[in-house]
């Protein structure tokens, strides 16, 4: 690789598998080609290809954490096996700068006959460490693990879970400069999860990760890139947010089937951007934030089926309130209205408010009001919903209002207008530290206890 900023390199990188209908054709093929090309035939070929992966190419900077995320069976763990090393490609090539540490399939790398111990130095070893390597660090691994006594069991009668603690432990104890995570943190607990979640967010300073994920907020939290992969191709790469709301619609569609064809709503050509401009105030209120509403209905992304279709989104005051200013703890009030172009047996009405990356803080919808009271809308009726709370307290930033409406249950819907960022809310003044959404302290004491 010519650059130095340059951490993964996939060119044009493409596997391709021998697919055999029966075990004699794979005897026929390593025999027969051979012999009717010597008597001026034209060979036959007795398998089918299967493309795992056909004519990747992206880059990975250094410092740089990529999402890769699509469906079951796209070609994601085999692109991983292979920028590994682990798997060798049909065609191009697959670089990488400084030591890789991978947690692929679950138990990979691991010999199932040998203790957790023995794995952890055998491991160890493939990843470059010298045995007085793997003995500074021995405790740590375990301590991380905290699988206790099995560390000297044989791995074999580990639970997954025990697999994946073993696996992380390691990794996050030999100094990569490049991390490959392959969904294996699915199994773990909570605790657990946290923990390698940390440690991530630590490494993310000063080392490359590669993230494979079906949780797509998961993905949004952790990557400003990501890769989608579908049927071993390269269906769209770029900002995380943008492609993992790609991936949602696409995965409506194959939901909804032949029956329900979603049209894609694209506001890039409009030329028009939401609007940040500022705002100032002297208040001096300890949990002050203060945040302005840009309506974006004209030119939101999303989707629509034609069954349906929103009209307006708008946050309002509830109660008394500076008009244009919108400050948190404040009862407000959003308002979604719709316009019905076919019958509706069970409307659903909903908004969420996501932040920068695309992660979900807090929303509702209608669900529970219009199970307990139905109320049909027949095509060509106007409807709409409200929903009255207190604004939470939020960091500085800037935030995107999803709204949709559906037909349907909680469970078997259909997603008839889905805009992704209808609403932006401008927080500008804001005494928030902590976390992502902040709540008010009645008080915040401290003292020293006296000693008897």
């Amino acid at each position: 690789m010519s650059s130095d900023n340059i951490a993964i390199r996939v060119s044009n990188l493409s596997k391709i598998y021998e697919i055999y209908g029966q075990s004699q054709d794979r005897l026929k093929q390593s025999i027969l080609p051979r012999m009717q090309k010597l008597v001026g035939l034209k060979p036959v070929r007795y398998y089918s290809e299967f493309w795992a992966l056909k004519d990747i190419s992206f880059d990975v900077e250094v410092g740089e954490t990529v999402g890769i995320i699509g469906r079951n069976g796209s070609g994601k763990s085999t692109l991983l096996q292979m920028i590994c090393g682990t798997l060798t490609p049909t065609a191009g090539t697959a670089e990488t700068r400084g030591r890789v540490a991978a947690l692929l399939e679950l138990g990979s790398g691991f010999n199932p006959e040998f203790t957790g111990r023995e794995n952890v130095y055998l491991n160890g070893s493939i990843l470059g460490l010298s045995k007085q390597d793997v003995d500074a660090r021995f405790n740590d691994i375990a301590r991380f693990a905290d699988i206790g006594d099995f560390i000297d069991q044989p791995v074999k009668i580990y639970s997954s879970g025990m697999h994946v603690r073993l696996a992380f432990a390691i990794l996050a104890h030999v100094d990569a400069d490049i991390l490959v995570i392959d969904e294996a943190l699915a199994v773990g607990d909570a605790v657990f999860v946290q923990k390698c979640m940390n440690f991530i967010r630590e490494f993310q300073k000063k080392g490359t990760l590669l993230f494979v994920s079906h949780d797509i907020n998961s993905v949004l939290s952790l990557c400003r890139t990501a890769v989608w992969l579908h049927q071993g191709e390269m269906r769209e790469i770029g900002q995380a947010k943008t492609v993992a709301e790609s991936y949602i619609r696409y995965t409506r569609q194959e939901l909804y089937g032949d029956k329900i064809k979603l049209e894609i709503i694209d506001s890039s050509s409009s030329g028009r951007e939401p609007s940040t401009q500022n705002m100032e105030t002297n208040s001096k209120q300890n949990y002050l934030v203060e945040a302005q509403i840009v309506e974006n209905l004209e030119i939101a992304r999303g989707w629509k089926t034609g069954g349906a279709e929103i009209t307006e989104v708008h946050m309002e005051h509830a109660g008394e309130g500076q008009p244009g200013i919108f400050r948190g703890g404040e009862k407000v009030r959003v308002v979604v209205r719709a316009h019905a172009r076919q019958d509706l047996e069970q409307p659903i009405i909903g908004f969420m408010v996501r932040d920068r990356l695309g992660q979900d803080l807090f929303g509702e919808n209608t669900l529970r009001v219009t199970e307990l009271n139905p109320s049909p809308v027949a095509g060509g009726q106007d409807f709409s919903a409200e929903f009255v709370f207190h604004l939470p307290f939020l960091p500085n930033g800037q935030y995107a209002v999803m709204a949709s409406v559906a037909n349907g249950s909680l469970r078997n819907h259909i997603q008839h207008h889905w805009l992704n960022d209808v609403l932006i809310i401008n927080v500008v003044n804001s005494n928030v530290r902590w976390g992502l959404v902040g709540i008010p302290f009645e008080t915040v004491n401290f003292q020293l206890d006296i000693q008897n």
